[in-house]
């Protein structure tokens, strides 16, 4: 029988150690609580991030290995720089959080389902609003194209999902936002899972243990005071 920590009722400061996740599914480790600001800082700080879907309880995962970007190493395709170069789409930080939400947990082709349920946009709104949760947004001529967003404790960013309504704006996105980050001395993106578009990208896996070591030294650095962007054009990035 398999056997993970329930957290309803518990204090939003109690996670079990990240080392007793489950191996399969990889990294799940715990179930229950609540969506609460304290928990979910809590929990990302730990190295730790809800992921279920609706009807699902609430899910608590740390994979192993991790997914992350180091922010100057970002790999563009030539065509991608060429693309980028021409564009005339402008880039804000936390100008449209709550539309950005919305169009990740938007339908993606055939499927219906999402795993950003109303509940996890309003728990991720209260984020934004106490000014732990932010967004990139990607503009073309006044239009919201693409977008990404995620939590920030200290010097980590856990980034939770990116859209795109053109081709190569999502991928815009995330590369402004990893210039952006290492401008700002935050070394790491942590993108949680791996696929193909992220490894494709440049993302690469780190042991959990690696990982988790490095996170807790960046979450206690302090962030930045203000949050926009390094440059204001996509095309600064390419």
């Amino acid at each position: 029988m398999i056997r993970i920590a329930q957290l309803d009722g518990t204090p939003p400061e109690d996670f079990p150690d990240p080392a007793l996740a489950l191996r399969d599914p990889n990294g799940l480790l715990a179930f229950g609580g609540d969506l609460s600001p304290q928990r979910l800082l809590s929990a990302y700080a730990r190295g730790i991030f809800p992921w279920f879907s609706h009807g699902d309880p609430l899910l608590w995962w740390s994979p192993d290995p991790r997914c992350v970007f180091r922010t100057d190493n970002v790999h563009i395709s030539r065509r991608l720089v060429r693309t980028l170069r021409r564009s005339h789409w402008t880039l804000s930080i936390d100008r449209a959080f709550d539309d950005v939400m919305h169009a990740c947990a938007a339908p993606r082709g055939a499927d219906p389902g999402t795993w950003i349920t109303p509940e996890m946009i309003d728990a991720y709104a209260r984020l934004h609003r106490l000014g732990h949760a932010h967004s990139l947004e990607v503009w073309s001529d006044g239009e919201l194209v693409g977008g990404i967003y995620g939590v920030s404790i200290g010097c980590g960013f856990s980034a939770e999902s990116m859209f795109s309504r053109v081709d190569n704006a999502s991928k815009a996105a995330l590369i402004a936002l990893c210039g952006t980050l290492h401008h700002w001395g935050f070394p790491l993106l942590d993108a949680q899972v791996p696929n193909p578009h992220l490894l494709r990208m440049g993302a690469i896996t780190l042991p959990r243990a690696d990982f988790l070591r490095q996170w807790r030294e960046l979450t206690l650095l302090p962030g930045p005071i203000e949050w926009r962007p390094f440059s204001t054009r996509v095309s600064e990035f390419a």
